[in-house]
């Protein structure tokens, strides 16, 4: 492969190589190996100019460099003139260039006497370490250009900022978080670490990083599948709560594969479990199975939730990133040999409809009977939220908490199966236990993307037909998860 000449360097390729020399690498020449953009990331990109529109508004008066990514040259003039204009209190998107590299600054607040405060916003409710590369890479640009920066600051949603339901507050919703010595400090380094960068960006090839906690930390790279091949079936990684350390041994004794793990090798219980499940190919079954079961008493329900939980607060009473729940599904059976009958609720609209979920909720429920739930922790703290927005409903929530049965857990302690692959997911479980009842081929087919599918839906300007086929699609993957949970602990009475 021919190396292009050195390439111009921006705040973003700059973190990304801070991060890993071979992302920044693949980022610039090998660019399509990495993973297809999704909804998600579409949806956090929007939600971050979202976030980014509201600081804004903290600063009236302020003039935005609105320029796309080629109009790179129209961007670095219009900032300057704005610079030298004493008029204008704030500059947004400001664009500047120095030693090849570009940035684009949040915010830069003119401070009097020919200072500025440079201002980085981020989605986050709090600071984060690896964010401060972001302000030194800007505060080394800027300062190269000869503004005099008195000081840096991150700007981030405050966790306890309630939303009245009428209009924002920027200056309430936002917390400033000074970091100007730790930028100047970091900024010192800034000419080492892109020496680095572009020693690494010569080379004929991607530097030789091997794979490790980097991939994750501070972000998934978008190259993680390349360079982190999927390990071949029962892995010893897929061993539950397997150290690190434990997983350099046995891979240092030349073990890949739970079935060769020696008997003398220590495990702990859970996971001797599966190493016995795996190299028999049985499922492993306690003892205590039935009995545990037989403690389940009808009426039974099986109850799951979908939500959002968006960056800035919806609805009055909602903090930076509060649920919203939008959905719920439940199926219920009144004795071991009734049909099993199923309710459901969707917002089908952008409107508040908290009270109507929950009172629809309390009244499906009914009094008594366990509920069936899959990680009760994400229902349980839904259902706080709901009692603590609406107090009317707080007996009544709490009682549903006190019936609250966990299949997760109850799955963990009596049931393991070679297919899990070291997972406990509902979606592991059920592939396992009940392979005919698989969500491939569902529009809808994992929580997250039932919250982008409802964000679609109650978009303003839908058309009708596709409003009801996205609505259809959430109704169906709600109810399957709940007749997924069924059937998991049907199938578990026969084990």
């Amino acid at each position: 492969m021919t190396v292009p000449p050195p390439v111009r360097l921006s705040k973003s390729k700059f973190v990304a190589g801070v991060q890993c020399l071979k992302r920044l690498y693949l980022q610039i020449y090998q660019s399509e190996l990495a993973a297809e953009s999704d909804d998600g990331q579409e949806a956090r990109l929007e939600q971050g100019n979202e976030v980014g529109r509201l600081a804004q508004s903290a600063f009236p008066g302020g003039v935005l460099v609105d320029f796309g990514p080629l109009e790179l040259d129209a961007a670095l003039a219009r900032t300057a003139v704005l610079v030298d204009d004493p008029s204008v209190p704030a500059i947004f998107e400001a664009t500047f260039r120095y030693s090849g590299v570009l940035v684009r600054v949040d915010i830069l607040e003119r401070c009097g006497r020919n200072r500025w405060r440079l201002i980085e916003v981020k989605s986050s409710v709090e600071l984060k370490e690896h964010y401060l590369y972001d302000v030194a890479i800007q505060h080394y640009v800027v300062s190269g250009c000869g503004l005099d920066l008195s000081s840096a600051v991150l700007m981030h949603l405050n966790r306890d900022y309630i939303y009245d339901g009428k209009s924002y507050d920027p200056h309430k919703l936002f917390v400033i978080a000074g970091v100007t010595r730790a930028a100047r400090n970091l900024a010192k380094d800034i000419p080492k670490l892109l020496r680095a960068q572009r020693k690494a960006l010569a080379q004929a090839s991607p530097p030789g990083v091997e794979p490790g906690p980097h991939c994750r930390d501070p972000y998934i790279c978008e190259f993680f599948s390349y360079c982190n091949p999927d390990p071949p079936e029962n892995h010893v990684s897929c061993l539950p709560r397997l150290s690190e350390k434990k997983r350099q041994d046995l891979l240092d004794l030349g073990i890949t594969l739970i079935r060769e793990i020696p008997d003398d090798f220590p495990l702990t219980e859970i996971q001797n479990r599966v190493s016995v499940a795996v190299r028999t190919g049985r499922a492993w079954v306690s003892q205590t199975l039935a009995k545990a079961l037989a403690g389940l008493k009808y009426p039974i329900y099986f109850m799951d939730f979908e939500s959002l939980f968006p960056a800035i607060p919806r609805h009055a009473g909602m903090w930076p990133y509060s649920h919203i729940p939008f959905q719920w599904s439940v199926h219920r059976q009144l004795t071991p040999d009734a049909a099993l009958e199923h309710f459901e609720f969707l917002a089908d609209d952008a409107r508040d409809r908290r009270v109507e979920f929950v009172g629809s909720l309390c009244e499906t429920l009914g009094r008594r009977g366990r509920i069936v739930v899959y990680n009760a922790a994400f229902e349980s703290r839904r259902l706080r939220d709901l009692a603590d927005w609406f107090p009317e409903f707080g007996d009544k929530i709490a009682k549903i908490q006190g019936r609250l049965w966990d299949l997760l857990p109850f799955v963990r302690e009596h049931v393991y199966h070679p297919e899990f692959q070291g997972s406990y997911s509902l979606k592991a479980v059920l592939l396992a236990l009940v392979p005919d009842l698989t969500y491939d081929g569902m529009e809808v087919a994992h929580g997250g993307e039932a919250g982008l599918i409802w964000e679609r839906m109650i978009r303003d300007g839908l058309a009708a037909p596709e409003r009801a086929r996205l609505r259809l699609a959430l109704l169906a993957y709600c109810r399957h998860d709940t007749l997924a949970m069924v059937n998991v602990l049907e199938r578990m009475k026969a084990l």
